[in-house]
């Protein structure tokens, strides 16, 4: 059983990261990278995780200390979000690399 902190909550639980509901496949993103030892998690849909990590380094997210608010005002991030507003939970597309 996962701790606490990594349990999504119940049938009304949303993404961290889009605020959509959550699906049947859940991702737990640490918003202070694990390598850079964070702690906290919050669940997130797959194809949210994967932009994330495409989108920022754990160096900046580091940084930016675990706040959503730098992550959603970033450009990529809230064309992303734009897209991604009107799918289902469960939607999987690939996710493409920024380039650094």
């Amino acid at each position: 059983m996962k701790p606490a902190s990594q349990q999504p909550t119940g049938a009304n639980a949303t993404c961290w990261l889009c605020e959509r509901p959550l699906g049947r496949r859940v991702q737990f993103h640490h918003v202070v990278p694990k390598a850079k030892r964070g702690k906290t998690t919050v669940p997130v849909h797959p194809i949210c995780h994967r932009t994330i990590h495409a989108c920022f380094t754990n160096a900046q997210l580091l940084r930016l200390g675990g706040a959503r608010e730098p992550l959603v005002a970033d450009a990529e991030v809230a064309k992303f979000l734009r897209w991604i507003a009107d799918k289902p939970p469960d939607f999987h597309a690939p996710t493409r690399r920024q380039r650094r």
